[in-house]
């Protein structure tokens, strides 16, 4: 019998050496006349720990990494295929602290099964969820994702349920599911892990969405600087045509539903609905003006559920086992788990899912282990480039919607990019005024033209000229740039600018000295 040995293939873990790591465990299994299949999977999201190899046994899996090339034949000679001792030995996968404390829903099948084995993800719990939809009406569907409190995992959180239901209402015979898969937060990386981990998941949630508001086409709007993602979907959808998963006749039930990947044009504001589905026409990415929304007129002019993939890979989760148990993780509005993505100075960064509700201290340091370099944490920004930088008082805030809105924050996508004390804040500030004056897709007067006005003030600031009066200058521009943006891209790069002069104004001084 063949022993297996899984080593992950995502862009991650392959840019830190899986793949030599895999070859040779090939050549050193072969040398030494050991039968072993080496299974190619995800990474855990355990990213300090990449390349993580795992050993299946009669106990379970066990764990070694990070493993390099050069380290493998020092693992046979421990025995490592039984088990055995080796300073790279981390015990049982599961029972790593940072994977056992948490709470997976969406990323339960990560690390575990073969991405583009279909057979893998039906022993794992894979299609039940089209199955049940299947047994249902569309309204039905509707009910239980309205059941779940699933709020939108992209960033606005509007809830799920209420999309699908608007898009459901719809009288017309032409409608769309789209998925926003272009993850261009900083930070952030989950979609590409479901993409690349667990592809089948999304394809099962879109059809679940076409089947819930009778849309018979969908496209999954593919961030083009993941290669690798766009080639695990394309088999995956392959596979899902052959076995049924999409298509004509959906597992014989004679509904159908068709998707196709398509790649993005590479420029944040794409990832903004409006501008996606733009760019998805094969326009200029620009925002349109709302009203109309998405789900009344949105792609080609026809109801169209625009979700990011998490949200859609959720969905599968709450089909197979109900509205209610997922309604019963969370606190208050914020319903179900959260997939949180430590970045940045943080020396155990990767993937964290457990239910909203987790303070950022908590995931800073019990899972994150604190900074990476070993000096104190500053400031934390969640949510991408648009989030505000929060200080040390803050980190007790707990990961709810609400609850960061209260303190002027967003959750966003679950990105948390992490600064240890070494950070000047009035660059972070002028960084994000740049940011977006490079991102603007240039509609609006406020956006276009106050972010290059925001980074020339913000120069006055640090260069120290006429300090007081350019600070309420800044303030004003921001409070324009608020409430007159056509969207979120001018209207939130306030939040880090305001954060960073009022959290940390001694950085903005300093600089004057």
């Amino acid at each position: 019998m063949k022993i297996k040995v899984y080593v992950p293939s995502d862009t991650t873990a392959r840019s830190l050496g899986a793949d030599k790591v895999a070859a040779e465990i090939q050549l050193q299994a072969a040398r030494k006349g050991v039968e072993v299949t080496v299974i190619r999977t995800c990474t855990r999201g355990l990213y300090w720990l990449e390349p993580l190899i795992e050993v299946d046994t009669d106990k379970g899996r066990i764990a070694y990494g990070p493993v390099e090339q050069s380290q493998v034949q020092s693992l046979f000679d421990a025995d490592f295929l039984s088990g055995g001792d080796h300073p790279l030995g981390l015990g049982m996968t599961e029972q790593i602290p940072q994977l056992a404390n948490q709470q997976r829903r969406m990323f339960s099948r990560l690390g575990v099964t073969d991405p583009i084995s279909l057979e893998d993800y039906r022993a794992h719990g894979g299609v039940a969820g089209m199955q049940k939809a299947l047994e249902l009406t569309s309204q039905q569907i509707v009910d239980e994702v309205k059941a779940s409190g699933l709020r939108g995992r992209g960033g606005a959180g509007f809830p799920t349920g209420i999309k699908w239901q608007t898009v459901l209402d719809c009288d017309d015979d032409e409608k769309y599911i789209v998925c926003n898969a272009d993850e261009g937060d900083s930070g952030t990386f989950a979609d590409r892990l479901v993409m690349e981990g667990d592809p089948f998941a999304l394809i099962e949630g879109m059809a679940i969405a076409g089947l819930a508001v009778g849309a018979e086409q969908g496209y999954i709007y593919l961030r083009c600087e993941y290669p690798l993602a766009e080639k695990i979907l394309n088999k995956a959808i392959a596979i899902a045509y052959r076995e049924k998963l999409l298509g004509d006749d959906l597992l014989g039930s004679g509904k159908r539903f068709h998707l196709e990947v398509r790649l993005a044009a590479g420029a944040y504001i794409c990832g903004e609905e409006t501008s996606l589905l733009e760019s998805l026409e094969g326009k200029r990415g620009l925002v349109r003006a709302k009203p109309p929304l998405p789900a009344i007129e949105g792609l080609f002019g026809q109801p169209t559920v625009v979700n990011n993939v998490l949200s859609l890979t959720a969905v599968v989760d709450i089909l197979a086992n109900g509205g209610e148990a997922y309604q019963a993780l969370g606190m208050e509005r914020s319903r179900g788990t959260m997939p949180f993505q430590l970045a940045g100075n943080i020396k155990c960064g990767g993937l964290v899912e457990v239910p909203f509700g987790v303070t950022l201290r908590e995931l800073l340091y019990d899972y994150g282990g604190g900074s990476a370099s070993g000096r104190p944490i500053k400031a934390v920004q969640v949510g991408g480039p648009l989030g505000a930088y929060l200080g040390d008082s803050q980190f007790d805030t707990p990961m709810d919607y609400e609850a960061f809105a209260a303190i002027g924050a967003v959750l966003g996508h679950g990105g948390i990019v992490v600064f240890d004390d070494t950070v000047n804040m009035a660059e972070q500030a002028r960084f994000a005024m740049e940011f977006c004056a490079e991102e603007s897709c240039g509609k609006c007067t406020p956006c276009r033209i106050g972010s290059t006005r925001g980074v020339e003030v913000i120069d006055k600031v640090i260069a120290g000229t006429e300090r007081e009066k350019n600070l309420t200058l800044l303030a004003d521009l921001c409070d324009t740039m608020e409430v007159a943006s056509l969207c979120a891209l001018g209207g939130m790069t306030p939040f880090p600018v305001r954060s960073a002069v009022q959290k940390f104004p001694e950085d903005f001084v300093a600089e004057v000295k």
